[in-house]
């Protein structure tokens, strides 16, 4: 068999390729190009080879669809790098800053709030396009209390682009933010931002990523001074240097590289295709031949490998001075998987929620997700990323979960808090839909299959505080507000206080209610006094009792009468449910009608708790037995009864409180170890991992959090401000006895002072 020469063959079949398919505007971009079909054809894909090579109509254009995400620690210029990006796509047509210090603010914080504060809250879905492809970009929050927001951004996309300060480097944030992406299987690209600030030192910050995050990464680019004398970027994929003119940068210009570097720049591309070879195996065989490895050869490693998740390339630059953008935006073109090179799962509903691989081709049946809400203008608002089929204006669509069928009556693309009417869109896009009741997570289809997307992991709220409008008057606003945010919010609860008869709003952390009540102070224009933070304890039983409790009642006319028997027990500690009800009755003891009654006073009465006012879980409660009375006995009578007999059984079950534990992570230098340790053993906390990385001890420990407030002060004055740790909800855990009698008879000195 004759054999090919080793190196120009894929290079003219790449060209070859790309020039059937469009003339484009950069030799780059068709190379790249080219090497999509090149690998979409050699994939060797069942369906295509049964219909011979052709390739499906809609293969080219999904190629040119990118789904990415820009997540970072907070402050380490995630907005300010949006908007550049939408700068130079042609989105937007000027420049504004984040803190809107221009009256302005920047695109994608469309609330007064984001822009006063200078945070991101919500996350923004913006389109945009760059070189013939589409790009749909989620600007995602950096505080750890609207992780739910990353969460649902990351669920959604195909990539992400890490974005990393090159003077603060890899910070507690950055940590969370990179867990979570790996969780969700995110191929990334990371971002080092910031190379114009004092103290800017982009190599210390790709080897903390290495040793912090983990990440097989190094860098494509390296930068042409530093600080105030950046002046540009050198290319290590295909070797030239980068210069960035005009008022906004927006002209760029490849030059020679400065001879005084070029040796830096040998030694850091062959660190680059050494990096890349160890987990490439095409790159490895070239690199150990000692072959000349072209620059086209390098870019499809660095593609393999990031997509595979073996590989971060590592990209330079300063979004704030216009220097960067414009080359990661061609790196996020050439490295992050289009919506058919990532894998996605559905559940199929028919078949004991069988795992069901998604396609992601607009053939096959419609399959979407509904990832966050807003309640616009016109009514609500429903992102939706459709990851398969195709969605028009006016089709009728099913709600897998409530399985309702819904007409599409508006379909937009969304730019930040403006948008676009579409007639229709196809699988690996992110739309818009108006007028559809629906929650976060909830899943689409055309009705032909009954998939729904995993659900989210939606976390526990931890922490709790009494509001309540200034002016009575502000009630209707108030309840309103409230019913948007728990509807766009899956982790923002609300309920209300049978004792002091206050509204209770639960969340994430103390920002996260503050913004909370900020934002109903802005936008319902709703005053609300708050009260001390508290956080949410819960109550069970330890063991069985027995309950046979009669109420009866006679006033004028008809009373009330209502005896039921049974007990109360424990629920198995693995159990899903949290409360369950059984009826055991045999007979019409109690006529069957009553039986819903009886079932609503139980759960009504296990919301309370007689400890400490807590609702009441793991619990299940067997009715056995009664009597009813042909005239006196009603619903009310039954209701009544049920929950009085739960009050006297409830004290012989031996109830004990069970508080949040969460799960801590601390990373201190190793001189601060000993003194961490203490204190975290003092805050009642149990060590439960303890490694060493580098100069640095990380400590994993599960902490109540009642003993946690105010934990980032009292670390950072043991640690001289060098610890940081990050803290998500574990379990609900039994409080020691001591605990619980204090909290017992706090509890009864509030009550009797009330």
């Amino acid at each position: 068999m004759p054999r090919f020469p080793p190196s120009p063959s894929p290079n003219l079949l790449t060209r070859l390729f790309s020039s059937n398919k469009r003339s484009s505007s950069s030799p780059t971009a068709a190379l790249l190009s080219g090497d999509f079909h090149l690998r979409q054809f050699s994939s060797g894909n069942a369906a295509r080879a049964a219909k011979g090579d052709k390739e499906p109509w809609w293969q080219e254009s999904m190629n040119k669809v990118r789904n990415i995400g820009i997540s970072a620690h907070i402050d380490s210029g995630k907005t300010t790098l949006t908007e550049r990006v939408l700068f130079y796509t042609g989105r937007i047509h000027e420049i504004h800053e984040v803190r809107g210090r221009d009256g302005v603010g920047a695109k994608m914080d469309s609330m007064d709030l984001e822009r006063e504060k200078g945070i991101t809250i919500q996350s923004a879905a913006t389109y945009c396009t760059w070189k013939d492809y589409k790009v749909n970009i989620i600007d995602t929050p950096g505080h750890v209390d609207f992780t739910i927001e990353v969460e649902r951004a990351l669920r959604v996309l195909d990539g992400a682009i890490l974005v990393l300060c090159s003077v603060g480097g890899v910070q507690s944030q950055s940590i969370t933010v990179d867990r979570q992406m790996r969780r969700y299987e995110v191929p990334r690209v990371a971002f080092i931002n910031k190379l114009d600030r004092m103290g800017a030192d982009p190599w210390k910050v790709l080897s903390q990523a290495r040793a912090k995050l983990r990440h097989h990464s190094a860098a494509v680019q390296m930068p042409i001074g530093l600080e105030e004398n950046f002046k540009g970027l050198i290319d290590l994929v295909h070797v030239k240097a980068i210069f960035f003119h005009g008022s906004s940068g927006e002209n760029v210009v490849a030059g020679d590289i400065p001879a005084d570097m070029e040796e830096l720049v040998a030694e850091k591309r062959r660190e680059l295709i050494e990096t890349v070879s160890e987990v490439d195996d095409v790159l490895a065989e070239k690199f150990l031949n000692d072959e000349p490895i072209t620059a086209a050869e390098l870019e499809e490693a660095i593609r393999r490998a990031t997509i595979a998740q073996k590989f971060v390339p590592v990209f330079m630059g300063s979004a704030f001075k216009n220097k960067g953008v414009q080359p990661l935006l061609d790196g996020v073109v050439s490295y992050l998987p289009c919506p058919t090179e990532v894998n996605n799962y559905a559940l199929d509903q028919d078949n004991e929620e069988a795992k069901v691989t998604l396609t992601g081709s607009p053939d096959g049946p419609l399959v979407a997700l509904a990832f966050k809400l807003e309640e616009g203008r016109f009514g609500q608002l429903t992102y939706l990323r459709i990851y398969e089929g195709v969605i028009k204006k006016g089709d009728f669509i099913i709600n897998v979960n409530t399985k309702k069928r819904i007409k599409v009556p508006r379909l937009v693309r969304m730019h930040s808090n403006d948008m676009e009417d579409i007639q229709e869109a196809h699988a690996g896009e992110i739309v818009a839909v108006f007028g559809i009741d629906c929650a976060s997570g909830h899943t689409f289809t055309d009705g032909s299959v009954k998939y729904t997307m995993t659900s989210m992991s939606v976390p526990e709220p931890v922490m709790s505080l009494a509001v309540q409008p200034v002016s009575k008057d502000a009630g209707g606003q108030f309840s309103k507000a409230l019913q948007r945010f728990q509807k766009e919010d899956p982790t923002f609860r609300v309920g209300l206080d049978p004792d002091s008869n206050q509204t209770i709003i639960s969340g994430m952390g103390e920002l996260h209610l503050d913004i909370y009540v900020e934002r109903m102070r802005r936008e319902y224009k709703v005053d609300a006094t708050v009260g001390k933070p508290r956080v949410n304890f819960r109550e069970t039983i330890t063991q069985r009792a027995e309950f046979d409790y009669l109420h009866k009642k006679q006033s004028g006319g008809a009373g009330q009468y209502g005896r039921v028997t049974g007990y109360v027990e424990p629920l198995p500690s693995d159990s899903k449910e949290k409360f369950e009800f059984e009826n055991m009755i045999v007979g019409q003891a109690i006529p069957s009608g009553f039986i819903p009654a009886i079932e609503k006073g139980f759960k009504e009465a296990a919301n309370s708790g007689s400890l400490i006012g807590h609702p009441v879980e793991n619990i299940r409660i067997v009715l056995t037995d009664g009597a009813s009375h042909a005239v006196d006995s009603s619903e009310l009578a039954f209701k009544m009864a049920a929950i009085y007999a739960f009050r006297l059984c409830y004290t012989a079950a031996k109830p004990v409180i069970l508080e949040p534990v969460m799960l801590v992570e601390l990373k201190v230098p190793t001189e601060f170890q000993g003194t961490v340790a203490g204190d975290i053993n003092k805050r009642k906390g149990i060590i439960v991992g303890n490694d060493q990385e580098g100069d640095d001890s990380v400590i994993q420990a599960h902490v109540p959090l009642n003993n946690m407030f105010g934990y980032s002060t009292s670390l950072r004055s043991m640690t001289q401000g060098k610890g940081e740790f990050t803290m998500e909800y574990k379990e609900h855990c039994a409080v020691s006895n001591d605990v619980q009698a204090q909290l017992v008879n706090a509890h009864n000195a509030t009550k009797s002072t009330d």
